[in-house]
């Protein structure tokens, strides 16, 4: 849970802009034994990614999934769907 910065407000945000959805919500990566590691929709130009268990600080509560995000990011790789 994120006090400064919660997800409630960056989902509204996001929604305003009136963007189409490529992709709805759906469950994202596994990180160890069939744990979700978050949450993603895509946009059409833009990507909303939560951290399930991570607050304001994600590489500090949740290394491994910012690791993900950040080598996502950087490769242009869409993150692993969770099975």
């Amino acid at each position: 849970m994120d006090g400064r910065v919660p997800i409630i407000g960056s989902r509204y945000c996001v929604e305003a802009l009136g963007l189409p959805v490529k992709s709805p919500w759906r469950s994202c990566w596994e990180i160890e034994k069939f744990q979700v590691g978050g949450r993603i929709v895509e946009y059409e130009g833009l990507t909303l990614v939560t951290v399930r268990g991570a607050g304001h600080l994600v590489p500090l509560n949740k290394p491994s999934e910012a690791l993900a995000l950040i080598h996502s990011f950087l490769s242009d790789e869409p993150l692993p769907n969770h099975r």
